[in-house]
């Protein structure tokens, strides 16, 4: 049975930082491509970064890049997402996801909470 169990989310004032984590098993995570996807009230589910299992490519939203980082931990089959100078609209339930050629994983979220 597949698993991805986010945690890191929580509170914090703009500007500052938050770490999540997303550790995977019931899978062979480094035939997997992982993502970060993200949900607001209100709003659609919106992509956020990705880690391509392939090559180490890294892919970022426009709204984040430079200040999100996306990395992998094969060891420890945990991808991690560092979230530096937060905005409020930052603010979001941050999912992670597991994908291939076959397969579609997500897990429950985490929610982030950007205050002013």
């Amino acid at each position: 049975q597949v698993q991805l169990v986010e945690s890191g989310g929580g509170l914090v004032q703009a500007g500052g930082s938050l770490r999540l984590s997303c550790t995977a098993s019931g899978l062979t995570f480094n035939q997997y491509t992982m993502a970060w996807l993200r949900q607001a009230p209100g709003k659609e589910r919106e992509f956020v970064a990705s880690h391509v299992h392939k090559d180490g490519n890294t892919y970022y939203a426009d709204s984040v890049k430079g200040r999100f980082t996306i990395s992998r931990d094969i060891a420890k089959n945990t991808v991690y997402l560092q979230m530096n100078n937060l905005k409020l609209e930052d603010a979001a339930v941050y999912y992670c996801n597991a994908n291939s050629t076959n397969d579609d994983y997500w897990g429950k979220g985490t929610q982030g909470t950007v205050s002013s």
